[in-house]
């Protein structure tokens, strides 16, 4: 039995495909949103997980920990109950919770699960949620990007035009926005973008600043630094947040001591004091229709999804943002999930969903430390130089090539990172990769640096040296990924990209025409020929598949027109 699993900042749900549909799961409340908290209950000596633990966060804040999504991945620790607890291992709870409610309401067990990360999440938030997965007692099947399961609960599965769609996803604690499109039967990610730091909790910041500014100024000054006040302020600026998605105004009330402070706040206060958010959440949108090629006017939907979207300044914002009102076909609370469970049904082929193929991106780039020169040969140090750049769709193989820096060198390190920064330090290390190289002057010993990534996450990193036949493979992957049935099986998929696209038949037999032709033309013909030829091989070394599948088709369209359509 595969479930599906919306792992939130602020809530949890968790659905199942059956009968040709997604359906949301309730717990043992009648919820079908779980949240994502966990609290210490020292009268009963155990954990609490779930709605009875987001209740004591206002009068037991020190045993009561939420928004812990945030950290995952990060060494950052929680102690409850006199034990220190990780950002997985709190996710862990919340997912075997989940686990429980599915097996209580289906009436079996249930041992794999599709969970949803937000797109932006790096290699080691992803790894630690997996992890999470696993400690939960689950089999993660995949790790599923947020706005694609949207998208799959939107129902873009069951579209056949050609279209393109643009998911703007903002939760509790994190922003993700992913183009997609949708071509004969085929779902592609064509770029995702993000911040992991921006989502509803820092709207209620803005309130709680706010309140404490005014209201907060007449609480005693030995009283401001209480947890227990402090929660009940937090407490007080989601009820206004929440309120002001239907309301012009609101009043924050916190009553401490046998006292009641308040502070009336207007929907346009709330948004002059938001302007700094707002203005975060247009930079990942303008990067991901950059990255994808594709023109706002062009989409066909913007989708919205996460709880944080209802508020009306977050529309708005996204209105004047594409000059157009966005969907609201399905609830941004539960769009994550049930698309997750339409994953499961996918992973477990069901005859109702047999004919989607889904393609995803590479969310970060992944690449080396590379020594840098000038033109006259001065070394300017060790930056980051991308081997597979963000948003390539996976699973991919790409290679790159490098030289040895000085004469000296017998061996050369190659680290591995995955990030965006130049330097080296503002990206995530992945591993390091060594490999004899013979004697000979700087930039004389050629180096090839291929890398192979699928979309659960297992990345094989090879490098030659084509002078000595030497070679040495570095594979990325979690314990659970190593120990999967299919490990090996999905090592042999990966040992299949790993050709460079000039050595595919099509392009080879595209290029020999081309070259032919070159040999029979003259003057002018041979010289444009030439040039045809020089930009599908620059096209060729891009090694994008999109980009040469079209530039192949044009080539082969300009040789028509030359010499008359082939023949066999």
């Amino acid at each position: 039995m595969i479930i599906g699993i919306d792992l939130g900042t602020t809530n949890s749900a968790v659905a199942i495909w059956r009968d040709g549909k997604a359906e949301l799961i309730p717990n043992s409340l009648g919820h079908v949103l779980t949240p994502s908290a966990v609290s210490w209950d020292a009268d009963t000596k155990s954990l609490l997980v779930g709605l009875a633990a987001r209740e004591r966060q206002s009068t037991h804040p020190e045993d009561t920990i939420t928004a812990f999504k945030r950290f995952m991945g990060s060494n950052r620790e929680t102690r409850l109950g006199g034990k220190s607890y990780s950002a997985e291992e709190l996710s862990a709870l919340v997912l075997a919770q989940l686990k429980a409610d599915a097996e209580a309401f289906l009436g079996e067990p249930v041992t794999e699960a599709v969970i949803t990360v937000p797109a932006y999440f790096n290699d080691k938030q992803r790894k630690a949620t997996r992890r999470a997965g696993e400690l939960a007692g689950l089999k993660v099947e995949r790790l599923l990007n947020e706005p694609t399961a949207a998208a799959l609960a939107y129902g873009i599965h069951e579209l056949s035009d050609e279209s393109r769609f643009l998911v703007f996803d903002l939760g509790g604690g994190t922003f993700d926005v992913s183009v997609l499109e949708i071509f004969e039967g085929i779902i592609e990610v064509r770029a995702s973008s993000g911040d992991n730091r921006l989502g509803g909790e820092d709207f209620n910041d803005i309130l709680i600043e706010e309140f404490r500014r005014t209201a907060g100024q007449d609480i005693p000054d030995k009283d401001r630094g209480d947890p227990t006040l402090r929660e009940r302020i937090r407490h007080a600026a989601e009820r206004a947040r929440r309120a002001l998605s239907d309301s012009p105004s609101t009043t924050m009330s916190v009553t401490w001591k046998d006292k009641a402070y308040e502070r009336q706040v207007t929907a346009d206060d709330f948004e002059a004091l938001s302007q700094s958010l707002i203005n975060r959440l247009r930079e990942p949108v303008l990067r991901s229709l950059r990255d994808s090629g594709i023109r706002s006017e062009d989409l066909s939907e913007i989708i919205l999804v996460g709880g944080s979207t209802r508020m009306p300044i977050v529309r708005r914002a996204i209105t004047r943002m594409f000059g157009r009102f966005p969907a609201n076909a399905v609830n941004p609370d539960e769009a994550v999930a049930l698309g997750a469970a339409v994953q499961a049904g996918l992973k477990s082929r069901d005859a109702a969903l047999k004919e989607v193929v889904m393609t995803d991106v590479c969310p970060y780039s992944l690449g080396v430390g590379a020594g840098e020169t000038t033109p006259d040969g001065r070394h300017l140090g060790i930056t980051f130089s991308p081997v597979i750049e963000r948003n390539t769709v996976i699973p991919a193989s790409r290679v790159n090539y490098y030289s040895n820096s000085h004469a000296s060198q017998r061996v050369v390190e190659i680290p591995i990172y995955q990030g965006e920064s130049r330097n080296l330090d503002d990206n995530i290390h992945l591993g390091m990769v060594s490999v004899p190289i013979p004697s000979g002057p700087a930039g004389s010993v050629h180096i090839d640096v291929r890398f192979t990534y699928d979309i659960n996450g297992l990345l094989e990193v090879d490098v030659t040296i084509p002078k000595t036949g030497e070679t040495r493979q570095l594979v990325i992957a979690d314990e659970d990924v190593r120990n999967d049935a299919n490990f090996e099986k999905r090592r042999e998929a990966l040992a299949r990209l790993k050709r460079h696209p000039r050595d595919d038949d099509a392009n080879k037999t595209v290029l020999a025409r081309a070259n032919r032709c070159y040999e029979e033309a003259l003057g002018d013909q041979r010289h444009w020929l030439g040039q045809q030829i020089g930009q599908f091989q620059a096209v060729l070394e891009r090694q994008d598949p999109r980009d040469i599948e079209q530039a192949r088709s044009e080539l082969s369209a300009t040789l028509d027109r030359f010499e008359g359509e082939t023949w066999l």
